[in-house]
């Protein structure tokens, strides 16, 4: 590894000014996903299903990560949820399994949300994995 102090003074200037952000970020925990298929048989799996194709009162939820809101064929989205424009990304997750009812005003899903952050990043990493 090269020392900061031997590189040329462009490169030396670009790293002393990212050096200081990345020492200042937030910690990064490695997702659990075991806790995270925990969350989603206590929290989810009563109204939705990780298998493709099958639906409960809510949609299928495999392959979620990516995929465009309201896009599973077989299921009766409400209007709400068809017009919300939501991609389904980490942050569009984390959003809407805090606050359902605040991401999309007038959905129908019937879940008040899930306040823990560390139970809400672990279920996005579980969900992720679902391919």
């Amino acid at each position: 590894m090269m020392s900061l102090f031997v590189l040329p003074a462009a490169r030396r200037l670009s790293a002393a000014c990212v050096l200081p952000l990345l020492l200042s970020a937030a910690p990064v925990f490695a997702a659990d996903l075991r806790h995270g298929e925990d969350v989603f048989a206590q929290e989810c799996a009563e109204c939705h299903s990780v298998r493709e194709g099958k639906n409960k009162k809510g949609p299928s939820l495999f392959a979620v990560a990516g995929r465009r809101a309201a896009t599973v064929s077989d299921f009766a989205y409400s209007d709400a949820m068809r017009q919300a424009g939501i991609v389904w990304t980490p942050a569009a997750l984390d959003a809407y399994l805090a606050n359902p009812r605040k991401a999309v005003p007038g959905g129908k899903m019937k879940y008040d949300g899930l306040a823990d952050t560390h139970d809400r990043e672990d279920l996005i990493a579980y969900l992720a994995g679902l391919k």
